[in-house]
């Protein structure tokens, strides 16, 4: 009989990861204290939790769309706080998609009052996917390339996207599969740490990138009026190296970038973008966490004898658009943003940019929580990125939207 309650995720307990849903529970009692807690195992077996005091209304039901939480996690109106708010027992983790095939499932449980989870009231389970219904995903291994391309269902065409993360390195798919789902071709790429490609290269390549351009465009379901690419970090200054020196690029998104070549030299066809000049030995490391600052180790972006490095963006015919937040505590991207858009502007050139209070380094899709701290993989040291809970959740849910409109208007 305990079990009368009803947990219900609507539309649908299945959507995808950066759907938003209404959590609603009833069959409580008028005014009845309760907890709601969400658990999500990761692809690791590390738990991620959160929870939120609630008090029901005076039909016994519960609205997370209206309701506001009491304490707990997070606390006020907050329809996807139970997600945005999950953290891991173990410090520093990062809580990411590696295999887009399977869905991450939160568990939705009530129970009884306000602070100890012993009484269950009822529960219900949210199936998030990565890849929408009818989307392929498609290991390519053509010529140099190591990425995944992800075809959104019929015959297009569909604009196409080139998919950077930054220098952790590896193959991450989960925000290219997202766009995916959202009508684009997406084309997820690996540049460092991945396979044989070296963890810190001694210098990246233009033709290598060239190629991926060249192989999205001879796609057929794939529109002929231009390719966007999209980078986090060091895939920020990348994507525009790629909209500055290769043709066919429309539109780059630069998140938490600069407008200048970071730490590995880029070398084109007859040139070479030297790196920005830094010295490891001013990173910070805090002694109570063991945590490292970078924010740093740059030699100043405004010193001449830097702007060998900067990338001449203002030769470009894209579009840019560049997002940053101001908390972001890895290096200074509000500083770096500013830079790259005020010498667009004195070009004349389209440029958008938008900074966000409270939110870090790591801009990712909407409801993925918040990552204050964790290892980099190729550095093998704990990074802090930065940020603030709730400001870093409605970034992220701003962004995401900016980032697919930018896309549909230039492409």
């Amino acid at each position: 009989a305990g079990m009368s309650v009803q947990v219900t995720v609507l539309p649908s307990p299945r959507c995808l990861f950066d759907d938003p849903v209404q959590i609603c529970v009833a069959g409580l009692q008028p005014q009845q204290a309760v907890t709601l807690r969400a658990s999500l195992v990761d692809e690791s077996g590390e738990l991620f939790q959160s929870h939120a005091y609630y008090r029901a209304g005076s039909s016994g039901e519960l609205d997370l769309s209206c309701s506001p939480a009491l304490g707990g996690s997070y606390s006020g109106v907050e329809p996807m706080g139970l997600l945005w708010s999950l953290q891991s027992k173990t410090p520093y983790k990062r809580l990411a998609k590696r295999n887009v095939l399977t869905p991450f499932c939160v568990d939705l449980e009530v129970y009884e009052g306000h602070g100890d989870m012993n009484h269950l009231l009822g529960k219900c389970t949210n199936e998030r996917w990565f890849l929408g219904e009818g989307v392929k995903r498609i290991s390519v291994r053509e010529g140099r390339l190591k990425a995944t391309l992800f075809l959104p269902p019929g015959p297009g065409p569909f604009p196409g996207l080139i998919d950077l993360y930054g220098s952790g390195g590896g193959l991450v798919e989960y925000r290219a599969s997202l766009l995916a789902s959202r009508g684009f071709v997406t084309l997820a790429l690996a540049y460092m740490a991945f396979e044989d490609l070296p963890a810190m290269p001694e210098i990246l390549e233009l033709d290598y990138f060239e190629e991926a351009v060249n192989f999205l465009q001879k796609q057929e379901q794939v529109k002929d009026t231009g390719i966007g690419v999209l980078g986090l970090s060091k895939g920020g200054d990348l994507a525009l190296s790629m909209a500055t020196f290769l043709p066919g690029i429309k539109a780059a998104v630069s998140i938490s970038g600069s407008g200048f070549n970071s730490f590995i030299p880029l070398r084109g066809d007859g040139f070479t973008v030297p790196p920005h000049p830094y010295d490891l030995g001013r990173m910070k490391t805090s002694d109570g966490s063991g945590l490292v600052d970078f924010s740093d180790v740059l030699d100043d972006h405004r010193d001449p004898a830097t702007w060998d490095c900067r990338i001449p963006m203002e030769r470009s015919l894209a579009k840019f658009l560049f997002l940053c937040g101001l908390d972001d505590t890895n290096w200074k991207s509000d500083l770096y943003c500013q830079d790259a858009v005020q010498r667009l502007q004195q070009h004349g050139r389209e440029v958008q940019f938008c900074s966000y209070s409270g939110a870090g380094h790591l801009l990712e899709p909407p409801y993925l929580p918040l990552c204050q701290a964790s290892i980099h993989k190729v550095l093998g040291v704990f990074v802090h990125w930065g940020g603030q809970w709730r400001e870093h959740a409605k970034a992220q849910e701003d962004a995401w939207h900016r980032i697919q409109a930018f896309f549909w208007q230039h492409l």
